[in-house]
């Protein structure tokens, strides 16, 4: 028998420590640990492919908690029963001591642990699901709110409008504009719009005619 330790981590910014230490203090040796360090999307991780080629019937793997093994509720369950059914392979849950696959090999042992796995995969499942519902609540209300989500928007240079200025006077060709800017060329006429129609609203607000310019803007 060959003791074998799984750890998951969502992506490259977690930490795995507190998963690695418990692996630690069950005596599994590092060497037979097999880490994913990526999004649980979907199922096609290198270490866990590579770790199904190593285990043979009789084998222990360790890991953490349930929903390391998968998603949601549907592949939790279906990579316990590969694992458990199919390679006739031993499984020990660190968070939860009643899924150990060792303990009470009966059929009422196996019916607990049975039960209780149902029961669990069906609560992660349902929080996974709650925090992307709170998730996307949150985002629709900050954006109700006018709040910017993603990366921060550029300012503008602080000579922007007198790149546009010699641009219009045809002083400067488009590209030294676009290298003077730093921006790429649909970025310098998304911003030149955006100041355009600021112009306009401000000598609206002004009560003043609109310039040419800011009507053009509106077109481009």
């Amino acid at each position: 028998m060959k003791v074998y330790g799984y750890v998951r981590i969502s992506s490259a910014d977690q930490n795995e420590d507190r998963q690695l230490a418990a692996m630690r203090e069950t005596g599994v040796l590092p060497t037979m640990i097999f880490i994913d360090k990526q999004s649980g999307r979907d199922f096609e991780r290198d270490a866990y492919k590579a770790l199904l080629r190593k285990l043979r019937a009789g084998d222990l793997l360790y890991i953490h908690s349930i929903d390391r093994l998968g998603r949601d509720y549907d592949e939790v369950q279906e990579q316990w029963r590969v694992l458990t059914k199919e390679r006739g392979v031993d499984l020990a849950v660190l968070d939860m001591p009643l899924l150990d696959t060792r303990r009470d090999k009966d059929l009422m042992g196996t019916f607990i642990a049975d039960l209780v796995l149902q029961i669990l995969s069906f609560v992660a499942h349902s929080e996974r699901e709650s925090i992307h519902k709170r998730q996307a609540e949150g985002i629709a209300a900050a954006r109700a709110r006018g709040v910017h989500l993603g990366r921060p928007v550029k300012g503008l240079p602080e000579n922007f409008g007198s790149l546009v200025d010699e641009w219009e006077a045809g002083k400067l060709p488009i590209a030294d504009v676009l290298v003077q800017s730093g921006m790429k060329e649909a970025t310098f006429y998304r911003r030149l719009r955006e100041l355009r129609l600021a112009e306009s609203d401000e000598a609206l607000s002004k009560g003043k005619p609109f310039d040419s310019a800011c009507i053009i803007a509106q077109n481009l």
